[in-house]
């Protein structure tokens, strides 16, 4: 295998390492992503609790002691409790800009492995063509062994930008579909402590992450 990849020529090597940092990126996300490190449901619901006993001190405790999105978020919603519903959600929109932010974190990365992987093994195959017609300039098209060469490193090279953009594409898709999913459970929270902390809210019995 190591021969075959040695074969492809110098373009493997970005290639390589273009498949390398996908691969750490993608497990970096993949455990940051999380629920139980972004929206854990047993946080949310006793949050919920505790807010519905008005016990607002144990709540912003347990808040810093979860360290995950949804605390932050919390406390700031408690930073502005008893405020008016249109300045608290102003508040928690741009809280949750930010860990929307966080969330996709390195993603672009992914993003660009995705779009150079393919465009590499595209400049491996010129670059195998370019040999293949030195050598028929050289030697002639009757020396099929000669041209063998350049033919399969331009082949070995697309083949290996395929096989790595194909899969950092994937990856790339799944880490933005996976915080878009989390943000959309971390707006249901945030909705339903607003309601619990403004000054004119609806003082609603809702769960916390239950959609109003």
């Amino acid at each position: 295998m190591i021969e075959f990849l040695v074969s492809g020529g110098p373009v493997m090597i970005p290639i390589g390492l273009s498949s390398l940092v996908g691969l750490a990126v993608f497990l970096e996300r993949a455990v940051a992503l999380r629920r139980g490190r972004v929206v854990p449901r047993d946080f949310a619901v006793e949050v919920d609790e505790l807010l519905k006993q008005r016990r607002f001190g144990d709540v912003l405790t347990q808040c810093r002691k979860s360290g995950t999105a949804l605390s932050r978020v919390v406390e700031v919603a408690l930073g502005v409790r008893g405020r008016p519903r249109a300045e608290i959600k102003e508040r928690l929109e741009e809280a949750g800009r930010r860990e929307y932010a966080e969330l996709e974190r390195n993603s672009g990365i992914l993003g660009t492995v995705a779009s150079i992987a393919p465009l590499l093994g595209l400049l491996g195959t010129v670059w195998g063509m370019i040999l293949t017609f030195d050598v028929i300039q050289e030697q002639g098209m009757g020396v099929v062994g000669s041209l063998a060469g350049g033919i399969s490193q331009a082949l070995i090279t697309t083949m290996a930008g395929l096989s790595v953009g194909i899969p950092a594409l994937v990856a790339y898709r799944w880490v933005m579909a996976r915080a878009d999913d989390l943000v959309l459970e971390l707006e249901e929270v945030a909705l339903s402590v607003l309601d619990q902390v403004s000054a004119d809210g609806v003082g609603s019995d809702r769960p916390v992450g239950e959609a109003p």
